[in-house]
């Protein structure tokens, strides 16, 4: 019985620990297109397979083309975050090459706590 006990504490551990994860604040600031970083900032093309190690980065494959909204900056610069059709999340610069850029001034806003979370459908998913 003590070792069934152990075991779910745990699982309770790990399961808190990667809800953690999934949603700390990747930067406390972003670069937009606007103030409300509607604005798509440019269309990239994926130089190669990108997988993100959680719900809240875009997955995608080489060649795929992706729109740019954000780029987090200045503790976490290497982030971007755009959208594959209905797709949407953070993947790494790295990642791909700029194809087109449809704004060049950049405007450097703080993050939101809204910024870091999973959207599944049409809701926010708390973890």
């Amino acid at each position: 019985m003590a070792r069934i006990l152990d075991q779910r504490i745990l699982l309770l551990v790990i399961s808190f620990l990667t809800s953690l994860q999934s949603t700390k604040v990747l930067s406390e600031w972003k670069k937009c297109g606007d103030r409300e970083c509607e604005t798509a900032m440019s269309r990239v093309q994926a130089t190669t397979d990108y997988s993100g190690p959680d719900c809240r980065y875009l997955n995608f494959k080489t060649g795929e083309e992706i729109m740019v909204y954000s780029k987090l900056s200045r503790k976490n610069d290497n982030l971007w975050t755009g959208s594959k059709g209905k797709d949407f999340g953070y993947f790494l610069k790295d990642a791909v090459k700029v194809e087109e850029v449809f704004t060049a001034e950049e405007v450097e806003v703080l993050t939101k706590e809204t910024d870091f979370l999973c959207l599944h459908g049409d809701k926010y998913t708390f973890e």
